[in-house]
């Protein structure tokens, strides 16, 4: 574990970059972008498993998978910096027509199992306010376009990380003002 100190707040964070493959890799490093996908094989089939949302979850062999790894550390402003690493995958931009494609899509990123973000990049800005005093579980998941979970045997494609923030330390009250009122952390 490492730990990191704040100006006005401690707090410990695990950046558990799990392996960027959900169960297992092939060799293959990615997708010619010229190439035409073949639609039913390389975009998967639907399973019988859905997410907390009711998502049905794309099934894909596990040697062309997406896969997806993060990372999340704190900055200095007491919030918190989130990194994707993916592999054999890549992020739609916004306006994208909701249709499967391989290895395309979006990240979910859950705090607990609650939605905090649609990610169409690798990097997120994660305030402090959606992160109170305890350990949590940032996950980032990968999503199709047409809102499915990419899902190899039966798993959803995802990478968690565990995070603790520690309670705001009170500042020492001057002695013209003992016990003076503290305006709560944003």
């Amino acid at each position: 574990m490492t730990s990191w100190t704040r100006r006005r707040r401690a707090a410990l964070a695990v950046g558990v970059l799990l392996p960027l493959c959900a169960a297992g890799c092939g060799t293959s490093g990615g997708q010619d972008p010229g190439a035409r996908a073949q639609p039913t094989a390389s975009a998967g089939r639907l399973i019988d498993h859905t997410d907390e949302q009711g998502r049905p979850y794309r099934e894909v062999d596990a040697a062309g998978a997406p896969g997806i790894g993060v990372e999340v550390r704190p900055d200095t402003g007491g919030d918190w910096d989130v990194r994707l690493r993916v592999r054999r995958f890549r992020f739609s931009p916004a306006g994208t027509a909701a249709r499967a494609r391989a290895g395309r899509g979006l990240a979910h990123l859950l705090v607990d199992g609650r939605l905090v973000g649609r990610l169409r990049t690798t990097e997120y800005h994660l305030p402090a306010r959606l992160v109170p005093r305890g350990t949590h579980h940032v996950t980032a998941r990968l999503y199709a376009d047409d809102g499915t979970v990419w899902a190899v045997a039966g798993k959803p494609v995802q990478s968690t990380a565990d995070i603790t923030a520690s309670a705001q330390e009170p500042p020492e009250a001057s002695p013209s003002e003992p016990g003076a009122a503290q305006e709560p952390p944003r």
